[in-house]
């Protein structure tokens, strides 16, 4: 069995709000991958809801009797994606971050803007220096595009991009990344972006245009279940990868049975205008919704969502649309019917706890949970499998 925990990380009117990190456990814990790292909580606050994440994360660790983990991805470098990393992670280039209760990363991945951006601070610059390290020492990273910038930061830094390609340490999009096995150990990861002419000359780099987006797949007894990260791109982000997947005729890559919704919630995930009641999506990004399975899971990492219209995500018109994108996939059957699930309500917005999903050869399962406890026995909803 696989299993992939979210975390509820989120607090309206707090800095960062929306925040995200979600945990893959392989084979019930033999490889654990962490996506992105958000440390948001308060002990000062009496009404604190956002969970300890540094504690859970080392409670789990502990647990498994290891101090590391086998991936630590960071799709962007924006500080709800990073914020506590510098406090929380060892660090191989530097002396003075590298205490024994920090927690290791055997294998650092990173889209190329992180390797390449300029002008940054707090845990953003401590992981940027961190990769380009890790980069000049041939090991450890896995970094995802090959943009102009990044060839010419490589020449600057006296590495050859076609090595480290080869090296399988630079992974263009439409590329596996080596290192997993779909039959050994039950998974595989797709890229589909950064796109190596998004960060162009490196003038200009746009985090949440130059974010990692992949599709998990997963394998048990023979049966798969996908999921797909799709981090903070926007629509045309979505639509460039839905244009490029049908050319390459590959669109199977885009098939999902659990998808972690673009940017919080916000409407720009799905099309140009908020809209008055509810967003209208692209051309792509519906026909990329269109390629769930019946019972999907639908994954929002973001505050409660509002009843009015606000400025910042979540947005109650995205919220509408992807319940829509919920019910639409079953077909007619309510039984096939999708789930839309948020971090911060789940399973109470009184009481939120980490959203765990289990992958069996069923497909994937989203595990009630107690109020009082963050264990769980009795199943939700189920995605079964169709591939």
């Amino acid at each position: 069995m696989h299993k992939i925990t979210f975390f509820p990380l989120c607090k309206e009117g707090a800095r960062p709000a929306n925040a995200e990190t979600f945990r893959i456990d392989l084979n019930d814990g033999s490889r654990k991958i962490l996506g992105d790292f958000a440390c948001t909580h308060n002990s000062d606050d009496n009404y604190e809801l956002r969970c300890d994440l540094p504690q859970l994360l080392r409670d789990d660790l502990k647990a498994a009797n290891r101090d590391y983990y086998d991936v630590v991805m960071f799709t962007h470098l924006d500080d709800d994606h990073v914020c506590g990393a510098g406090e929380f992670f060892y660090f191989e280039r530097y002396t003075n971050r590298q205490s024994a209760d920090r927690i290791k990363i055997n294998e650092l991945w990173v889209p190329a803007a992180a390797i390449c951006e300029t002008n940054l601070d707090g845990d953003a610059e401590l992981i940027r220096a961190e990769a380009r390290y890790r980069l000049k020492q041939k090991k450890g990273i896995r970094v995802f595009s090959a943009p102009t910038s990044l060839t010419t930061w490589c020449e600057q830094s006296d590495l050859d991009i076609n090595e480290l390609r080869s090296l399988g340490l630079v992974i263009d999009a439409g590329k596996l990344v080596p290192g997993f096995d779909l039959y050994g150990d039950g998974a595989e990861f797709f890229v589909h972006s950064p796109f190596a002419y998004y960060t162009g000359d490196g003038q200009t780099i746009v985090r949440n245009r130059d974010a990692i987006v992949m599709q998990v797949t997963f394998q048990v007894s023979g049966e798969l279940t996908r999921f797909l990260i799709t981090a903070d791109v926007a629509y045309d982000v979505l639509d460039d990868i839905v244009m490029m997947t049908q050319y390459h005729n590959n669109e199977e890559r885009l098939t999902w049975d659990i998808i972690d919704l673009p940017h919080h919630c916000s409407y720009t995930g799905i099309g140009p205008e908020k809209g008055e009641s509810k967003t209208e999506p692209s051309d792509g990004v519906k026909w990329l919704h269109k390629a769930g399975s019946k019972r999907g899971i639908l994954v929002s990492s973001s505050c409660c969502i509002p009843l009015v219209d606000t400025v910042q995500p979540p947005h109650i018109q995205a919220a509408r649309y992807y319940e829509d994108v919920a019910q639409d996939i079953g077909q007619g059957s309510s039984y096939d019917e999708g789930v839309f699930v948020v971090t911060m309500e789940h399973p109470t917005k009184g009481a939120p706890k980490p959203m765990v999903i289990e992958i069996t050869s069923g497909g994937a399962a989203l595990v009630k949970q107690s109020i009082a406890t963050v264990g769980a026995a009795a199943v939700a909803v189920s995605a079964p499998r169709v591939g």
